[in-house]
């Protein structure tokens, strides 16, 4: 009996899944490693069962121009830590104050605020250690570079952090659809975005599939914020995770 898409989808997902999961287990130290409190909480937010969707999106992007997953692995992996880091820092009681997430007591309910800021200081800063080292790889360099960049950009000021801010500063107010679509598309539409941007530069995607790859991530990216918006005010918290 053939599989249907949905079950071969499935199975592509959490072989993925599987593959990252194994390069964060050997990129990121353990608790073993010093201070261990700081890895423990670092890690405990990173091996919390996500659904790994940037970094499968960034190797699936590689291969679709020619490319591999195993090259653009390191940079994967580097887009989750960023996700991760973003996700503890939003559970925080300044921001979201959250409890639970994906069904488990959030970072700061378990180490302490003081070391959720510095677990997510440190994912950060570590995915840039990460991207660096491939330039001891094959990857071209001024793709690598052109990389590095646009994750920054779309990870600060110009891309995730800005579509917090918009959507903090808003918290009470009545606002505008261009305001809604401004945090959909920064906060969460902007790092898968170029999630699948940076996996096929670093595969050297001719300009079309560039823009191609560029009009999905955005598309995707707002549909997922719809869809997390609507089960936010619709979903069973129980189901979700965070009750």
């Amino acid at each position: 009996m053939n599989e249907q898409p949905h079950e071969q989808l499935k199975e592509y997902l959490d072989r993925r899944r599987a593959k990252v999961d194994e390069a964060l287990d050997r990129l990121v130290p353990g608790s073993d490693s010093y201070p261990p409190a700081l890895f423990e909480a670092a890690r405990y937010s990173l091996f919390a069962g996500g659904k790994r969707l940037r970094p499968i999106l960034c190797m699936a992007a590689a291969e679709a121009v020619g490319g591999t997953a195993d090259d653009v692995m390191p940079c994967a992996c580097a887009l989750e830590m960023i996700h991760t880091y973003s996700l503890i820092h939003d559970d925080l009681p300044a921001m979201d104050n959250d409890d639970f997430r994906r069904g488990k007591p959030t970072n700061h309910k378990v180490f302490g605020e003081g070391m959720a800021v510095l677990a997510g200081d440190a994912l950060l800063t570590d995915a840039f250690r990460l991207l660096a080292g491939m330039f001891s790889s094959g990857v071209r360099h001024e793709d690598l570079l052109r990389a590095i960049h646009e994750i920054a950009s779309k990870a600060g000021f110009f891309g995730m952090i800005g579509g917090q801010a918009v959507d903090l500063d808003s918290e009470g107010k009545t606002i505008v659809p261009e305001t809604l679509n401004y945090v959909h598309m920064h906060k969460t539409a902007a790092l898968i975005t170029v999630s699948l941007r940076a996996g096929a530069i670093l595969a050297e995607a001719p300009p079309d599939r560039l823009e191609a790859l560029t009009a999905y991530g955005e598309n995707i990216g707002l549909a997922f914020q719809i869809v997390d918006d609507i089960l936010n005010v619709k979903g069973d918290p129980a189901v979700m995770g965070k009750g």
